[in-house]
């Protein structure tokens, strides 16, 4: 038995295809560009690249793997995103993507006015930010009234890939309750007051749980990709989603924290938990919910970092593991590109604050590996703010490489990190979904192969300069709005 799970990404797209044991048998990686038409904006064009990318890793894989074999097919996807469609499926503009696209911002300012901040909170669980999808629909309807006039359906990434192999028009429940203000949390269905005032000519899709199977392979599909006709397709999620079961997070108290370009937190709640600072959803099951959080930069710095001084960041983590725990007394406010989660500020900007002439570049970058520790810590104190407390922490992605970073982050936090046997992402969740709904059981899949322990002696070290941190940040914010409309 075979499982095949492909993920759709910002800047690539990944396939792997499992056995029941959970082991890899292929894997495959395609990179793609975003488009940004104007500052400020970021969008994907779905055929082009979120179904071509299908294409193309499916026709890598069928080079070693027989796909006529495939047992089941889980898809996920960057999320959450507007992709406008005629109703036949077929887009009528370009996908805008996430938090990342801020082009709605007066659509936020007056949607939550319209809905009201206490109403969006009690049934979304969310206030809006660049983040959500209604304010983005209704910025469609306003500037581009011929686009919206064609409009009839609504997909994220993985619902239109869903679409194209099963003809299917349905979305997962977490995809959907992190689309604001469009799913009500507590009756864990749609808000229809909020689809009438973003998006009153918009057909609802169908909702389903990401491992549920929605459809099979069309013949059309199965022709075109390899696929045998009527594979079992389940509903798909979210990459990050996706992501955080790949690595066993399924019990309350599990979070996965994502060490990548940017970072993101997502920890698996028994009920829905609402915060001002934090992002609420549902969960993968109809028994859980989760509360998330993300980082605007992480990686993003370290890679600005080295090539501002010329080397690689290879380099600059050697030269930051020399450098003593709090860069001698060296804080970097980590907000390069604003800052998301519990800030809410895409006025925010970066800072070191403590430089002096005996800083060199080792300080410098082990400052920002620690700055974006105490990012993780402030978002995890909100997290406990909101009565959600972690129980244990799974690091991933490329920045858990050598481990000093994720060694950072522990000791800054005081909680340990179970790394993962495989760490390949979200593919292999949407493989292990697929596998779920064959009945597999997928218990044994990724154990844990490593945990790290915070270090104890540098714990008043972190504790004094979290205070830094956190203090910093309320001192410099006017200044900082006032330099982010002078910048680049």
């Amino acid at each position: 038995m075979t499982y095949l799970g492909v993920d759709i990404g910002t800047g690539s797209s990944k396939a792997v295809v499992t056995d029941a044991d959970g082991n890899i048998l292929a894997s495959a990686t395609r990179p793609h560009p975003t488009s940004s038409p104007r500052p400020g904006w970021f969008e994907h064009d779905a055929d082009d690249i979120w179904w071509a990318d299908f294409r193309g890793l499916v026709a890598e894989l069928r080079r070693t793997i027989p796909l006529h074999d495939i047992d089941a097919v889980g898809v996920s996807g960057i999320g959450p995103v507007a992709l406008l469609a005629d109703a036949d499926g077929r887009p009528v503009r370009s996908a805008i993507l996430y938090g990342i696209d801020t082009r709605a911002q007066e659509e936020v300012r007056e949607l939550t006015q319209v809905l009201g901040r206490d109403a969006l909170l009690e049934r979304t669980g969310n206030l809006l930010t660049s983040q959500a999808v209604g304010p983005k629909l209704l910025w469609v309807a306003r500037h581009e009234p011929e686009v919206q006039a064609r409009a009839r359906r609504w997909y994220s990434a993985s619902s239109y890939v869903v679409g194209r192999l099963t003809a299917e028009y349905v979305i997962d429940h977490y995809t959907a309750s992190t689309s604001d203000p469009l799913y009500d949390l507590i009756a864990m269905d749609w808000w229809p007051c909020a689809w009438d005032v973003t998006a009153a000519s918009i057909e609802r899709p169908r909702l389903a749980w990401p491992d549920e199977v929605v459809g099979t392979v069309i013949p059309a599909v199965a022709q075109e990709t390899g696929l045998r006709v009527g594979t079992p397709v389940v509903a798909g999620t979210i990459d990050a989603m996706a992501e955080s079961y790949s690595v066993g997070c399924r019990n309350v108290g599990d979070t996965m924290v994502m060490y990548g370009s940017t970072l993101f937190f997502i920890q698996t709640v028994a009920h829905p938990t609402a915060h001002p600072g934090l992002w609420a959803a549902t969960g993968r099951t109809t028994e859980t919910f989760s509360i998330a959080a993300g980082m605007a930069t992480s990686g993003l710095v370290t890679t600005w970092l080295a090539d501002v001084v010329g080397t690689d960041v290879g380099t600059l983590f050697e030269e930051a593991a020399a450098v003593a725990p709090g860069s001698d007394g060296l804080v970097l406010l980590p907000y390069f590109a604003g800052e998301r989660t519990p800030l809410f500020d895409p006025e925010a900007r970066g800072c070191w604050i403590g430089l002096t002439l005996g800083h060199r570049r080792g300080h410098l970058i082990r400052s920002a590996l620690e700055g974006v520790a105490y990012g993780v810590r402030h978002n995890i104190e909100a997290m406990a703010e909101a009565g959600a407390t972690p129980g244990r922490l799974v690091a991933v992605g490329g920045g858990t490489r050598g481990n000093l970073w994720t060694q950072i982050v522990s000791d800054v936090t005081g909680l340990p990190q179970d790394l993962p046997s495989i760490t390949i992402g979200a593919s292999y969740g949407d493989a292990r979904m697929a596998a779920d709904a064959s009945g597999v059981d997928t218990d044994s899949w990724n154990p844990v192969a490593h945990r790290l322990r915070p270090r104890i002696e540098t714990a008043d070290t972190y504790a004094a300069l979290y205070g830094v941190y956190r203090r910093s940040y309320l001192a410099l914010r006017d200044d900082m709005h006032l330099l982010a409309r002078r910048s680049v």
